[in-house]
């Protein structure tokens, strides 16, 4: 179990935790993993989020509300961190405008809301046209709900040929049973799920680096009470 300390020494355990190397490789040696299965890439990785706005975020029932901001804040800053594009995606309430969760702007800057009228992003050609433009494949989904917002575009991504991965502390589902549903589907398909924990050990490289002491910063963030 890996336990979060408020002090430096708990920062240099965590850190140490995910740079231990495997014994039974020799040193320097590295491992390559092929297939859909491969290790993400953040130079090939585009962050979607997508329906994080007032009115939709407050009907998840699988990840609490604070919760879900948390990793929606780590997930922006490590987007941020690694250069990761993110696209924001959104539906009109009744023609309003939507208000989006503050931690997005927070952590990447200044975005635009991509409207679509459809629960599949894939489905608005805008949207779809803007992934495509660019030249990424790996595609890490944060959204409420899992069932519709999350899942639809997870599998016509797997459909167009793009590894998808759902951040699953960065969704939120409508309930228990409903959310396995979606994610089990979404594994049929070939997608996959990741946290935004796992997400951080991935892409940050080298945890003595400065960037991987970021990295390790935002977890510790997300980590707080």
């Amino acid at each position: 179990m890996l336990v979060f300390l408020s002090n430096s020494q708990g920062r240099a355990r965590l850190s140490a935790a995910f740079s231990q190397r495997n014994p039974n490789l020799e040193q320097g040696e590295t491992r390559h993993v092929q297939g859909k299965h491969a290790q993400i890439d953040p130079n090939d990785a585009l962050v979607l989020f997508l329906d994080l706005q007032t009115g939709i975020v407050e009907l998840t029932r699988t990840n609490p509300l604070e919760r879900l901001r948390k990793s929606v804040a780590a997930l922006g800053k490590l987007a941020t961190l690694f250069g990761i594009p993110v696209l924001v995606s959104a539906v009109r309430e009744q023609g309003a405008n939507a208000i989006m969760l503050p931690e997005i702007r927070d952590t990447v800057g200044d975005y635009t809301i991509h409207y679509r009228s459809t629960c599949d992003s894939f489905q608005n050609v805008h949207v779809r046209d803007l992934i495509r433009s660019t030249g990424r494949h790996t595609i890490l989904l944060s959204g409420v709900a899992t069932e519709l917002a999350v899942q639809l575009p997870a599998l016509s991504a797997s459909d167009e040929g793009y590894r998808a991965f759902v951040v699953v502390d960065a969704c939120g589902g409508m309930s228990e049973r409903t959310e396995r549903a979606a994610l089990d589907r979404i594994y049929q398909a070939g997608g996959s799920s990741i946290s935004v924990m796992t997400l951080a050990g991935e892409i940050a490289g080298d945890l003595r680096e400065p960037r991987g002491q970021q990295a390790v910063g935002i977890l510790f963030d997300m980590a707080k009470p």
